[in-house]
Formats: C-alpha cells, sequence, structure tokens
C-alpha cells in the first residue's frame, strides 16, 4: 500500500525564548505543513467513510425492546458513518478544516456535497432530541464526543463560504445542547479522567476552551479553565514513566502539559512544567511507540499516539523558557510526524475510519 514520505518544513529560530507564547514577535517553528496535496489524500479518508454505515459501534443504550432495534443512521442521521459517533464528527471537521485552509483545492464541491447531504436541518434536529431522549442521552459522547462536536461548530464558523456558513447554521442546535451538557455537567466533575483514550479531560478541556474564547463565551471560558486549575494545578513529578498503555491515543502527561497553556501565564507555565515532568518522564513521552499489528482496532490507537503527541508538543514548544527541552520535543515531535505518516495508510478499517484526522490535526495544529 502506498506510504507517505513527506518532508517536514520546519523554521527554527534559535534566538526565539519563548515565554511570550504564539504571540510572541519571533515564531519559534512554522508548524503548518498541510499543504492541498497532503490534504486531499487524508481528505480520502473520511469521504470514503462518513456514508458507510458498516462495521458500526453505536454505544446506544436501549430503554426498552423497542429501542433495541434501531440501525446506526436511524439514530444518529447525521453521523453515523465512520464506524462511531464521534469519529464521524471530526471527519466532518477534517473536511471543513481542508475546506477552510484550501478554499480554491480541486474538488471542494464534492466535500461540501457530502457535508449538505449530512449536516442538514432535520437531521441536527434529530441529533439534537437523541441528547434528551435517550436513557443515557445525557452524558453521550460525554466529553470526548462532546469536545470534536465543538470543534466542528467552530471550524464551521471560520468558513467564509455561503454554503458552509448554512451548515454552521444547521449545526446550533446540537452545539447549544452540547454546551448546555457541559455547562450543567461541569460543576458535577469532581475528578479527571486521566487514562489515554477517550474520556480523557485534558482534551476535552482543551478543545471546549478554544471555542468557548472563539465564540466569546466568557463565562464558560473562566469555568472550563478554573476547573483546569483545580484538577492539575498543584500536580507534581506526573508518572509519564509509565505511558502508553496499549491502546492509547493521546499521551495523558502531554495533554495535561497542552491544556495548560491556556491557562498559565508563561512565567507560571514554566514554573508549572518544570515540577510537573521529571527527566525520565520527558524521555519516555517522547518516544515513539510500537505497533505490532495495525490490523487490531485497539493496537493501532497508538499511530493515532504519534499524532496527538506532535499536536501537543508543538503546542507546548512555544511557550517553553528551557532551551533544552524545547529543542528535546522539536526533535522528537519530527520522529513522530515522520513515522505516523509513513503509516498512515496500512492499517484497515480500524485506523481508516479515524486516524485522518489526527493526521490533520498534527499537521496544522488546533
Amino acid at each position: 500500500m502506498k506510504k507517505f514520505s513527506w518532508v517536514i518544513a520546519v523554521l527554527c529560530i534559535t534566538g526565539c525564548t519563548g515565554p511570550g507564547g504564539p504571540a510572541s514577535t519571533e515564531a519559534l517553528f512554522r508548524y503548518d505543513t498541510l499543504t492541498p496535496e497532503k490534504a486531499q489524500v487524508i481528505a480520502k479518508m473520511p469521504l470514503e467513510c462518513m456514508l458507510q454505515e458498516y462495521p458500526n459501534k453505536t454505544d446506544h443504550t436501549a430503554s426498552g425492546p423497542d429501542d433495541a432495534v434501531f440501525t446506526p443512521s436511524q439514530l444518529h442521521p447525521a453521523f453515523y458513518g465512520c464506524f462511531d459517533w464521534h469519529s464521524s464528527v471530526h471527519g466532518h471537521w477534517l473536511l471543513v478544516r481542508v475546506l477552510n485552509r484550501f478554499p480554491d483545492m480541486p474538488g471542494k464541491e464534492a466535500y461540501i456535497q457530502l457535508l449538505q447531504r449530512t449536516i442538514t436541518a432535520s437531521n441536527i434536529q434529530a441529533e439534537t432530541d437523541y441528547f434528551n431522549t435517550n436513557i443515557l442521552g445525557t452524558s453521550f459522547e460525554r466529553t470526548y464526543g462532546w469536545a470534536w462536536l465543538l470543534k466542528l461548530d467552530q471550524e464551521l464558523r471560520m468558513s467564509a463560504d455561503k454554503d458552509v456558513q448554512v451548515l454552521y447554521q444547521h449545526l446550533q442546535p446540537l452545539t447549544r445542547k452540547i454546551v448546555a451538557l457541559w455547562k450543567e455537567f461541569l460543576p458535577k466533575q469532581s475528578y479527571p479522567n486521566k487514562t489515554g483514550v477517550h474520556g480523557n479531560t485534558a482534551f476535552a478541556l482543551s478543545l471546549a476552551i478554544d471555542w468557548a474564547a472563539a465564540v466569546q463565551d466568557t463565562a464558560f471560558e473562566y469555568q472550563l479553565k478554573q476547573k483546569a486549575l483545580f484538577f492539575y494545578k498543584d500536580v507534581r513529578q506526573v508518572p509519564a514513566r509509565f505511558e502508553p498503555d496499549g491502546s492509547d491515543f493521546f499521551s495523558p502527561s502531554l495533554y495535561v502539559a497542552d491544556l495548560m497553556t491556556r491557562v498559565l501565564d508563561s512565567a507560571a507555565y514554566n514554573t508549572w512544567f518544570e515540577q510537573f515532568f521529571d527527566p525520565e518522564g520527558l524521555e519516555q513521552v517522547c518516544k515513539a511507540p510500537e505497533v505490532s499489528d495495525r490490523n487490531d482496532y485497539q493496537i493501532v490507537h497508538l499511530d493515532g499516539l504519534m499524532f496527538s503527541k506532535v499536536a501537543n508538543m508543538r503546542q507546548i514548544i512555544p511557550y517553553l523558557a528551557n532551551t533544552a527541552v524545547r529543542q528535546q520535543l522539536y526533535q522528537a515531535q519530527q520522529v513522530l510526524l515522520d513515522t505516523g505518516l509513513k503509516h498512515l495508510q496500512e492499517s484497515n478499517y480500524g485506523g481508516g475510519h479515524w486516524l485522518g484526522t489526527f493526521a490533520v490535526l498534527a499537521l496544522s495544529g488546533y
């Protein structure tokens, strides 16, 4: 099968001190390496599965015998493809991200036509109703799928294309529902999820903060940041040396470090980072995981781990004052990205239905 062999174009300005963060006048690295050519190849992954109904992992909780006979597309008429709900949502995000970055890319009409087929007003109303009527609707996809839905909303909102703006308006009932559920849940969330899979709290808080900042929901943004501080500000010597677990697609420690760039000022962040990681743990998370079987739906998660680590490292590096650590992460992300792209198309549907999103996130950032 065809492999990727892309060169990562990165500019290192060695004189940059980092504490000013991404708004500094000097950029430490030029990260956006998503080209139209790469985008077209990667976008084929969600294009080929967003209308594919089976195999499917619905995660539906039936309230009775009459509630156990629905097909995936009946349960979720907008987001039934790509094996599961959240993967369908972030597959939609991938297509909109590509349209936003390359509005004149050949073949964009196919992207828009597919999005118009799924993100209809009636389909989104049905998706919204599911959160109201299912026995566990209020916790369905909490908070991983919620985070991706807000990410999709944010990307649609950014579009200047009039057809995409119609889709953004269609999505609003579901967006409002997710935000309401999250605002209700957040005060009740006593503990963070520290795993390296879907439930990871740091990942979800990161995307939610970005959304709240983009739409200027200052009250929600404050609430999210306070929860992040409550969960992670005082964590010391995180046991990153034990990562990863065998099916991780997140580094729990790196995602916390990623999240905290949104919460702490530069000086506080550097002090926190020095106490959060020990050298052994930092060295461990910089390693590329071994992926022994890319046809195994769980083991192939480790390919996604490479991409999510790249996204984390690229978010973190501009905030760091420690030159040696910046260089350590810079070198690691190059290896991780190269390895991940090399094997991107080698998995079966277990990887194909979702890995493209994580590749685009690594290549183009948040």
